[in-house]
């Protein structure tokens, strides 16, 4: 299979790269790039399983190593076996900066920029790719610690393959399950499915109720499960607010080099590797469903991080959070964690904070872990900092809000009027807007909390803690989201109103930055405006925490409209100040 042989070739020169040779921007495009440039090395007659040692016979050695080198079947070769594959030195120097995911002094390595504004981690998606390359093996477990021998790449006698079903997937293989397909609890991958943070706790491994997992799903123990437990473990210092999910800053956006994180307490579940763990589950599952020929891999990672595989705007990454959580279930998802960390106990060498840790505790790691990940990352909203769409100095200086708030004032921007539908157009769009702000109406900054794309993703404005510039006299009591377009007649995307609705204030809420009783209102309740248009204003009428009992103040008279909508260009000052 050459998609399989060249995953696992970029995988080994990933470790064996010279650490001389130039490098390329950090970017996906490089990676794909590489991707492309193997794929046309590679001669499709060579089986190349044997390649898989190249993954694993790097400097890393921990459980996560061996994690890798069980499930997906390396051993020892020469590096040498490299030759005939040998990339640019270029693409030498690119696969070297990516070799291993890590975080150190505040910087993190291993990640590259997304063409949708997201930062990806390069190993997981790796991974995924191969576990879903090689039809998503299912391991069961021995019971008994004894059964299996402690021997670093042991294979367990028990291995089953999830195969593909034979047909081609319906589109574009996040819809429908393949029969056999157990560990995934598969529902629509469009950006419009309802998701939000389900009820987690009541549906979570009880130990003293269960028996441990008997089998592990290789596709989800490289990616997602297997760094979840281990970084939940007890000891890792892992905080909700920022260890899991942390974002950072590239140095520049146009050939990146250098990532720092926001927060220098950050754990290894960064935002850039839930990302890439994410993509690789979700591509690994595709791929391990779809029917020979496969796509090649460099063109599969242009569609999914373009505008779409298949022509389905909705299977790209801009909306990995809605597929990732269509695809498994917080029970399904916490099951695994479960079962990747016996298995883990019984690769040597053993993790030293799961020697002796019994299955009550594995399954209490697995049950945070799970719940963690499910409600603070799948829950919300991804939302890229002000660093990521190129945002110029607060001027002066900015006012803490006490929180939590009690309201949120809805928006929308009515110029630009088309919506922003790619991160290129959604980012010159918030520059724009700061823009006048500050130059125009001589603000210290853009006047919105947060802005929403039709992209799939939240912009940060003033953000969760300073008081914005959005309704007139109210800034300090609610957070003002604006989403991106002209909404008199029209409608948002229904993935830009739930982020608005549902994803955005819940997640708020859980983090104790919104008020569970909270207030949604049209920004007109408050001041004299049609914002945010006729239509966008009905919708949220028909929402939950809509507030209807606020006295109105009088809409404008067509000649006083001449001056046109609170907007980009010409925004009353008074309307936000």
């Amino acid at each position: 299979m050459v998609a399989q042989r060249v995953i696992w070739i970029l995988l080994g020169l990933l470790l064996w790269s010279d650490p001389g040779a130039a490098s390329l921007p950090l970017l996906m495009k490089s990676v794909i790039q590489a991707l492309a440039e193997l794929e046309q090395k590679a001669p499709a007659v060579k089986a190349s399983h044997k390649a898989s040692a190249w993954l694993l016979s790097g400097p890393s050695s921990g459980p996560y190593n061996h994690l890798y080198h069980f499930l997906l079947g390396a051993r020892s070769l020469d590096a040498a076996e490299l030759d005939p594959y040998s990339l640019s030195p270029e693409l030498q120097g690119l696969t070297k900066e990516v070799a291993r995911h890590g975080v150190r002094d505040g910087q993190e390595y291993g990640v590259v920029l997304a063409p949708d504004g997201s930062t990806v981690a390069v190993e997981p998606l790796l991974a995924g790719l191969q576990a879903g390359l090689q039809g998503r093996r299912v391991i069961n477990l021995p019971l008994d610690s004894t059964a299996a021998s402690r021997v670093a790449g042991v294979t367990f006698p028990d291995v089953a393959a999830i195969a593909p079903d034979g047909r081609a997937p319906s589109s574009p293989g996040l819809r429908d399950a393949a029969p056999d397909v157990t560990t995934a609890n598969i529902g629509t991958n469009s950006p419009d499915a309802t998701t939000g943070s389900p009820d987690v706790q009541a549906s979570l491994p009880d130990a003293k109720a269960k028996s441990p997992p008997t089998t592990v799903d290789s596709l989800l123990a490289v990616t997602l499960a297997g760094n979840l437990g281990l970084t939940f473990l007890p000891g890792s210092q892992t905080q909700s607010h920022p260890g899991l999910g942390s974002e950072g800053c590239w140095d520049q956006l146009s050939a990146p080099q250098t990532f720092r994180l926001l927060d220098p307490r950050a754990s290894l579940l960064t935002m850039a590797f839930l990302n890439g763990a994410l993509d690789g589950f979700i591509l690994g599952d595709y791929l391990s469903r779809t029917p020979e020929p496969q796509p090649s891999l460099s063109h599969l990672l242009s569609q999914y991080y373009g505008a779409g595989v298949a022509g389905d705007p909705g299977f790209r990454s801009n909306f990995r959070r809605q597929n990732g959580a269509a695809l498994t279930s917080a029970p399904l998802l916490a099951q695994q964690v479960w079962g990747t960390l016996v298995l883990l106990q019984r690769l040597e060498p053993v993790h030293p904070q799961l020697q002796h840790m019994s299955q009550e505790r594995l399954a209490q790691v697995a049950t945070n872990a799970t719940k963690e990940f499910t409600e603070a990352f799948l829950g919300c909203p991804a939302i890229h900092p002000r660093c990521r769409w190129g945002a110029a100095p607060y001027r002066g200086r900015p006012t803490l809000l006490h929180l939590p708030l009690g309201f949120l004032y809805v928006h929308h921007t009515y110029v630009p009027a088309p919506p922003c539908t790619d991160f290129a157009r959604c980012a010159a769009n918030m520059r724009s807007m700061q823009r006048y702000h500050q130059d125009t109406q001589d603000w210290e900054d853009i006047g919105y909390s947060f802005v929403v794309g039709s992209d799939g993703y939240v912009y940060e404005g003033r953000g969760w803690y300073w008081v914005g510039a959005h309704t007139l006299g109210h800034n300090s009591r609610g957070f003002g989201v604006a989403i991106v377009g002209n909404y008199t007649a029209a409608l948002p995307t229904e993935a830009a109103l739930r982020t608005v609705r549902d994803t955005l204030p819940s997640c708020a809420v859980r983090a104790g930055l919104l008020r569970p009783d909270y207030a949604l209102l049209g920004h007109r309740q408050l001041v004299r405006t049609d914002c945010p248009g006729d239509a966008l204003f009905d919708q949220l009428r028909t929402w939950p925490h809509f507030t209807a009992n606020v006295k109105t103040r009088p809409a404008r008279s067509v000649s006083q409209r001449s001056r046109r909508e609170p907007s980009l260009l010409t925004l009353p000052a008074s309307d936000l100040q």
